[in-house]
């Protein structure tokens, strides 16, 4: 079994929803990443997603686009990346997902993208510009490397739910609203109409992502979904520029307050 499914079966009968933590491999450093990602583990996150750095990611707000500038200023590789989940794997048996944009699968080649993310200890793959009409090849491949294509829908993918989930594992990313990532004060989308309309067409569990800024979000949405998913609020306080110590434990106690809540 995936160890995303696990994460999710033993949440579900302890009662509890999952905490799924972004964060932009690189930013600051590839061995402050590492920290952050151990730190992450032991405030209470259930499942790591770990961006990979891309000059254009379209759909992140100003917070990540910085980050990932950050990170590829500093000369992050994807080899980078993939040496760093293997030395996390030493330590650690959390879910770990890559956010990736296609280009960057594409260049590197997607049957040795997925074979080195499999040796790594990858467990999924969140491509959130790849076309649903692309989708089959990548598919194919991560099927062979068993790591989990992560299905991601929005509000405006109404009728389109239906084959964006079909063949998706591990749980589907709901972006909360239109845009792009950020935290936001509130979130003026109907989400109980459109997690109903999501759970009309996929059994699998869902988490809601994009503009959460904190725990009283969180504690709002949490009967909505099996999960949220914090990123940009996360970031932010890693960009702060506190020295390394100062910011681990800011990390560690934002997301020790978002665990609190699910």
């Amino acid at each position: 079994m995936n160890r995303i499914d696990r994460r999710f079966d033993d949440l579900k009968k302890e009662g509890k929803k999952a905490l799924i933590t972004f964060i932009t491999a690189g930013d600051p450093d590839i061995d402050t990443t590492y920290d952050i990602v151990l730190a992450l583990e032991e405030a209470g996150a259930d499942i790591i997603e770990l961006g990979i750095p891309y000059s254009d990611p379209l759909a992140d707000g100003p917070t990540i686009q910085a980050s990932s500038q950050r990170a590829l200023a500093k000369g992050i590789k994807i080899k980078d990346i993939m040496d760093l989940v293997m030395r996390i794997r030493e330590k650690s048996d959390i879910p770990i997902v890559y956010l990736v944009y296609y280009n960057s699968v594409f260049k590197y080649g997607i049957e040795k993208f997925l074979e080195d993310s499999k040796n790594a200890g990858v467990d999924g793959l969140i491509i959130p510009d790849l076309p649903l009409e692309e989708r089959k090849e990548v598919l194919d491949v991560a099927d062979k490397y068993e790591i989990y294509l992560i299905p991601l829908v929005a509000p405006t993918s109404k009728e389109r739910i239906k084959a964006i989930t079909e063949n998706g594992k591990g749980f589907v990313y709901c972006v909360t609203l239109t845009g792009v990532t950020g935290a936001r004060e509130e979130i003026a989308t109907d989400l109980e109409e459109y997690m109903r309309l999501v759970s009309s067409y996929t059994s699998m569990p869902k988490a809601l992502g994009f503009g959460i800024s904190g725990p009283e979000m969180a504690r709002k949405l949490k009967s909505l979904s099996d999960g949220i998913v914090v990123g940009s609020a996360i970031v932010e306080r890693i960009a702060k520029g506190y020295n390394r110590c100062e910011m681990l434990k800011e990390v560690k106690e934002f997301v020790s307050s978002l665990r609190e809540v699910l």
